[in-house]
């Protein structure tokens, strides 16, 4: 089974880690280290997904690779 791609990169901004998933939009989270916003970033994902199950809205099939990923 395909899971949700997530990112996660350094923010100097926010001066932490920011984790997102391309595939389900807006859903982002916040870390002080890349476990921490990864850790963050999967309850959001379970957040995102039964609000979208609860309100009847479609849910996303994984899609997102990077373009080191795609085979070509």
């Amino acid at each position: 089974m395909r899971d949700y791609h997530v990112n996660i990169f350094y923010s100097e901004e926010d001066e932490g880690y920011i984790a997102d998933i391309p595939d389900l939009r807006a859903c982002s989270a916040f870390g002080e280290t890349p476990n921490e916003a990864l850790a963050e970033v999967l309850k959001a994902k379970e957040s995102w997904l039964a609000s979208a199950e609860a309100n009847g809205k479609p849910i996303p099939v994984p899609e997102y690779r990077p373009v080191i990923y795609r085979v070509g």
